[in-house]
């Protein structure tokens, strides 16, 4: 045989330079669309709407003390929005939130006042009692099975009428007596709702509040495990009790949570105004559900933010001071509100669709 028709060894023919092509599964989308796929990104968007339509309809807006007048009505929605949103994270609601804030409020004056004792006695009931509510409605979800709109609905109802009829049978009136002249009272006040000189400017303490609960919660739900609990339990409670986590104890801490704000939130009214209106509160609940909503989280749970919740309460904060700096009539703030919350509710909802978009 001719050694010229040996076989030769193979030679691997070295692979075709040039860029390697991705599937779409493995294809990296762009980074404007991955901020855009946030839940926070459509309602910063329309915050940033409303805020621009009032800027140019109602110019008493751009002045720096209307903006802290803004800011104040959006914190004591914001203040309450947040652990709202964290339950509903979580796959609950809670109807009673309005009127557990009054429930509080009502606590501390009529103790107070009706034992004449110092107004941080009060205070400190109040808060067992709010705690107390949200670890009842938290209790008997978990332990009924049954949806928590109905559980706290049953508990809305309750808490107005209890807080009609002992506030008429301890008062005598439909609102507790004035505590400005009790032990304890500015001190009290200077927690819950003082105001700080900023460039001559008043401004309430419970926007700091505000922005300090909302850092809290973004730390709680990115950076912790009870985080993730919350997550969990909201996506699916089954699969998340099948891998350890307590679902019970996730649940029922989150409508003590609840529970905090409403007491928190009945501070500061309480302590603003002085005096309590036992009627007050009704429909509150669903200023705090929609500022959550449109702040991003799911009414299915398992999805949302806390970031996002800060901007819906800026946008019901916005509207409600707008309107009036706009000298509009105030009878129609909330057809114009629900006008604007679908607005936003639609820059969000296209905003989520071009960042899903291939």
């Amino acid at each position: 045989m001719d050694m010229s028709q040996q076989a030769q060894p193979a030679v691997a023919t070295p692979p075709a330079s040039g860029p390697k092509e991705r599937d779409g599964r493995t294809a990296q989308r762009p980074l404007v669309l991955r901020i855009l796929a946030r839940p926070d990104v459509g309602v910063f968007l329309g915050a940033v709407a409303v805020y621009v339509f009032f800027l140019v309809a109602a110019p008493p807006v751009r002045e720096a003390s209307s903006m802290a007048n803004i800011l104040y009505q959006s914190s004591t929605i914001g203040i309450m929005a947040l652990p709202v949103a964290l339950l509903m994270i979580g796959g609950e609601f809670d109807l009673s939130a309005g009127v557990a804030v009054v429930s509080s409020a009502l606590t501390a004056a009529m103790l107070s006042y009706q034992l004449t004792l110092n107004v941080w006695a009060g205070v400190i009931v109040a808060l067992v009692v709010s705690l107390g509510i949200g670890f009842l409605n938290g209790w008997l979800v978990v332990r009924t099975g049954l949806p928590s709109f109905l559980i706290t609905l049953g508990s809305f109802l309750i808490l107005q009428g209890v807080n009609l009829a002992v506030t008429k049978l301890v008062t005598g009136n439909v609102a507790t007596d004035d505590i400005s002249n009790m032990d304890g009272f500015d001190q009290v006040k200077a927690v819950f709702a003082s105001s700080f000189d900023i460039g001559g400017v008043q401004v309430k303490i419970t926007i700091f509040w505000w922005l300090f609960f909302a850092a809290i919660a973004t730390w709680v739900l990115l950076r912790t495990r009870y985080g993730n609990w919350i997550f969990a339990v909201g996506g699916n409670k089954e699969s998340a009790r099948a891998v350890g986590v307590p679902v019970n104890f996730t649940k029922i801490s989150l409508f003590m949570l609840v529970g905090f704000g409403a007491w928190f939130v009945g501070m500061h009214q309480l302590f603003s105004f002085n005096t309590v209106q036992s009627g007050e509160g009704v429909g509150q609940e669903l200023i705090y559900i929609s500022a959550a909503v449109i702040g991003g989280c799911l009414l299915t749970g398992g999805a949302g933010s806390a970031i996002g919740p800060v901007f819906g309460a800026f946008m019901f904060g916005m509207v409600q001071q707008g309107i009036v700096y706009a000298g509009w009539n105030p009878d129609w703030f909330k057809a114009f509100l629900g006008v604007m919350l679908l607005g936003a509710v639609m820059i969000n909802l296209w905003v989520q669709r071009t960042a899903t978009r291939r």
